[in-house]
């Protein structure tokens, strides 16, 4: 039973980098619209995509996390107690 559990694992490991690896739409539609524009263009537009869903996560997150990333920026910034 544990072989074919390991067997079972590192066959979907190995399949989740096919089945994963698609690519986003939005960097799909600009490569496909590269080759119509010159290398600078394209290379700024697949750039700026890039960042466009990189800062989503981390926007989500400061807005899940705001109270104690205030609370931790505010105990950072307050003057130390001597004691």
């Amino acid at each position: 039973m544990k072989h074919k559990l390991i067997l079972l694992f590192v066959l979907v490991f190995f399949q989740a980098s096919t089945i994963l690896a698609q690519g986003c739409s939005q960097c799909k539609l600009l490569a496909q619209q590269g080759s119509e524009v010159d290398e600078a263009s394209f290379g700024t537009n697949i750039n700026s995509g890039i960042l466009y869903l990189m800062i989503i996560p981390y926007l989500l997150l400061l807005f899940l996390f705001r109270k104690q990333i205030l609370g931790f920026v505010k105990g950072f910034f307050s003057p130390a107690k001597q004691g």
